[in-house]
């Protein structure tokens, strides 16, 4: 989830429940100040009404032309006794507001005045305030969360510019220089910070590039040396069986000592990301050879091979990649394949299956890919060729995936 999203979920939670308490509170307070407005206006012509009385003028008619209606009549003592306790009354009656007060005269006579007010018009205010509090509240939120998105992404531009600067920068080749016109110090600091490293980290990929060619030529070099003597002296005649079995077995593990450090080597350079150069490559007459090529080197194990092209395979990447890539997943499906077994590989446009037979049982999905992982040890086997095949699909993007169907084992890279 990108962060202006996850900010924006946030801020809207606590806009809504903020706005809305507030909106809340704000209608509370205006249906409150219509209620006073009511009861003022009740209480102003229920005082007009004593003072009427006590003075002896003329009561006003039923109707005031506010509306508004009252009810006076003289009660017992008793009554005024019992009314005092409860003092003025407000209360509503249906869809009227209505104030009971008792008051007495100077000649201790005592009245029950009730005044009352319809209260439509007050309703039809209070709906109105609600309704307008809802628009104000949505309208509200819709406008904080609008203007923190526009500011969001004014004051974060140079992280974006960073972000999309590293998603493109690859170390070993010539990168666009880093440009981020910003005075805020942190992505100042951000920027230098970021150049610094990268520049750390070319200096290193220069440094372990220099470590892989020297350590290739410094390894490879005694073993191929150490190899030719043992052959030289294989060649000696005077050698008893048991002496020549002894050197055959010191030449065997020579030449599985250099295959490995050549898979070694090439899986760090791989890792390295040191194969640069791309080309335009079609993978169709590059999987026919590498067929023919181990065909005939695995001819005495009678393994049929069935090649199916759908289309073109067409991919763009490093020429030596993609020979390692399927020379190490077809050599694998000869490899670990039984005698008289089979093999069928189908190409087509973005994607490549290898099914071969096996030894019973599927292999362990979670350790397929791992280095030196081997489901059935094999002579002669490194346990390195899925391990360099997954690293080639992961640094070239592409998906490679193992699966156990109808007793085949099937190696899926999907580009």
């Amino acid at each position: 989830m990108k962060l202006i999203y996850r900010i924006l979920i946030r801020l809207s939670v606590v806009l809504s429940v903020v706005v809305a308490v507030w909106a809340f509170l704000f209608y509370v307070a205006i249906a409150d100040e219509i209620n006073e407005e009511v009861d003022d206006s009740l209480e102003d012509y229920s005082e007009e009404i004593m003072t009427r009385v006590l003075a002896g003028e003329e009561l006003p008619t039923g109707d005031n032309g506010s509306s508004s209606q009252y009810y006076l009549s003289e009660v017992s003592p008793d009554h005024a006794e019992r009314y005092k306790k409860k003092k003025d009354m407000y209360y509503t009656d249906e869809d009227t507001r209505v104030l009971s007060m008792i008051f007495r005269d100077k000649d201790d006579r005592y009245y029950e005045l009730v005044v009352s007010t319809p209260t439509i018009e007050k309703d039809d205010l209070r709906e109105a305030v609600l309704y307008w509090c809802i628009i104000l509240y949505v309208f509200l939120l819709f406008t904080v969360v609008a203007v923190t998105t526009w500011v969001f992404y004014r004051s974060m531009k140079p992280l974006y510019v960073l972000l999309d600067w590293l998603d493109s920068y690859r170390i070993g080749k010539k990168n666009k220089p880093l440009e981020i016109d910003s005075s805020v110090t942190e992505f100042r600091k951000l920027s230098e910070a970021t150049l610094r490293n990268a520049g750390r980290n070319e200096k290193m990929y220069e440094q372990q590039k220099q470590f892989i060619g020297n350590a290739s030529h410094e390894i490879q070099t005694p073993l191929a040396i150490c190899r030719n003597r043992l052959e030289g002296l294989m060649e000696d005649d005077s050698l008893t069986e048991a002496q020549m079995e002894e050197l055959y077995k010191t030449h065997k593990t020579l030449e599985y000592i250099t295959r490995l450090n050549k898979a070694l080597l090439l899986l760090t350079k791989i890792d390295n990301g040191q194969f640069i150069d791309t080309a335009d490559i079609e993978l169709n007459p590059l999987i026919e050879r590498y067929v023919e090529d181990f065909k005939d080197v695995y001819a005495y194990r009678r393994i049929s091979v069935a090649v199916e092209e759908e289309g073109v395979c067409r991919v763009t990447m490093n020429e030596s990649l993609a020979a390692s890539l399927f020379s190490n997943l077809i050599k694998n499906a000869f490899v670990h394949n039984i005698e008289g077994g089979q093999i069928h590989i189908a190409s087509g446009p973005g994607r490549f299956v290898i099914r071969n037979t096996g030894e019973d049982g599927p292999l362990d999905r979670a350790r397929i890919f791992e280095r030196f992982y081997q489901g059935h040890k094999k002579e002669g086997s490194t346990g390195l060729g899925l391990a360099i095949a997954h690293s080639i699909c992961a640094m070239q993007g592409f998906h490679l995936s193992y699966d156990y169907v109808g007793g085949e084992h099937l190696f899926c890279v999907k580009y």
